[in-house]
C-alpha cells in the first residue's frame, strides 16, 4: 500500500474550516491515508480487520463486506483529493497531540455512513520518503532548469546585441526587451519566495 502510495500526488483538501495536503491509496485489503498541515504530518494504514471492527462500531445499521466499505470510502475519498468534493458528503477533522481525526459523513445504500480515520504521527522515514525527498528533487530539477533558462537569456541577449550592432532594426517596436539582468531577478524572485512563505 504505502508503495503505491508513493506514486500518488499530493492534493490541497479543506476538512471543516481547515486546510491540508493530503494523498490516499485504497485495495481491497485496506488503505493508507496521509495528511499535512506543512508543519506536522499524520498517517493511518489500517488493514481488512481493522476496517471491518470499526465498520461495526460506526455503522451498526450496514451490513456489508469489508470490501464494499473500502470500495465506499475510496469513492468518497478520490473526488476530494480531485478538487471536486460531494456535497452530500462532510469532512471535519479534531487536533490532538501527536493525533488527528478526520470524520466522514455520507450515506451507503440511502443509510447514514459514518467514518473516521485515526491518524497519528508519521515516522520521520515516511515523511523522508513522502514529503522531504521528492520536494529536495523538485527543488534540484528547477534549479538546474533556472540556471539552464539563465544561460539561454544571457545567449539570446548577446545574439540580439550582435544583430544591432550588425545595423539590424525591430519592425515593431513594441516588442523590444531589455537585457537580461541575472542578479536582479534572483533578487526578485527570492522577495516573492519570502513574501509567500509569510503567507
Amino acid at each position: 500500500l504505502e508503495s503505491s502510495l508513493l506514486t500518488q500526488p499530493w492534493a490541497s483538501v479543506r476538512l471543516g474550516e481547515a486546510a491540508f495536503i493530503a494523498k490516499a491509496c485504497f485495495r481491497d485489503w485496506g488503505y493508507v491515508l496521509l495528511v499535512s498541515d506543512l508543519s506536522s504530518i499524520w498517517h493511518e494504514s489500517a488493514d481488512t480487520q481493522a476496517v471491518g471492527q470499526r465498520s461495526k462500531e460506526l455503522n451498526k445499521r450496514l451490513t456489508a463486506p469489508v470490501s464494499s466499505f473500502l470500495h465506499r470510502l475510496s469513492s468518497l475519498v478520490s473526488p476530494l483529493l480531485a478538487g471536486q468534493p460531494d456535497a452530500a458528503t462532510s469532512f471535519s477533522c479534531h487536533r490532538a497531540p501527536g493525533r488527528l481525526s478526520v470524520h466522514v459523513k455520507s450515506e451507503l445504500s440511502g443509510l447514514p455512513f459514518y467514518w473516521d480515520f485515526h491518524c497519528s504521527s508519521a515516522p520521520v522515514e515516511m515523511v523522508s520518503r513522502h514529503l522531504v525527498r521528492p520536494l529536495m528533487r523538485m527543488s534540484l530539477a528547477l534549479q538546474a532548469q533556472l540556471e539552464e533558462l539563465t544561460a539561454l537569456l544571457l545567449q539570446k541577449d548577446a545574439e540580439i546585441e550582435d544583430y544591432r550592432e550588425s545595423g539590424a532594426a525591430l519592425s515593431r517596436d513594441r516588442l523590444r526587451t531589455e537585457p537580461f539582468q541575472e542578479e536582479t531577478f534572483l533578487q526578485n524572485f527570492m522577495a516573492k519566495v519570502r513574501a509567500g512563505a509569510q503567507c
